[in-house]
């Protein structure tokens, strides 16, 4: 039944994520000033992957030392989804800087 809650919250993380992004995906409407500049967007992205894997460390840590309020598959959901997030972090930073390296190589 733990499980079923571990899946069910981790679910409902990556739901919201995902209309997080689809929100700030949208286009803007004309004269929105105070849309966030990518480098606070990407910024935020870094800290919550930072966040999401101290958590993961710090369940592993609990775990270790014996605490009978963390449970293994909390531990383990906690490490994947940190893995999962450090990957797509990655990923978007080998697309940025193949996209500066394509722009470095254009002619003017």
């Amino acid at each position: 039944m733990s499980q079923d809650v571990q899946f069910n919250r981790l679910m409902m993380d990556m739901r919201a994520m995902q209309t997080e992004a689809m929100v700030r995906n949208q286009p803007a409407p004309a004269g929105a000033e105070d849309a966030p500049a990518f480098s606070e967007l990407l910024g935020q992205a870094i800290s919550k992957v930072n966040e999401t894997q101290q958590n993961a460390d710090q369940l592993a840590a609990a775990f270790e030392m014996g605490q009978g309020s963390v449970d293994l598959t909390e531990v383990m959901v906690a490490s994947q989804k940190a893995s999962v997030s450090f990957q797509a972090l990655t990923q978007v930073r080998n697309k940025l800087v193949q996209a500066y390296q394509d722009i470095m190589q254009m002619s003017v």
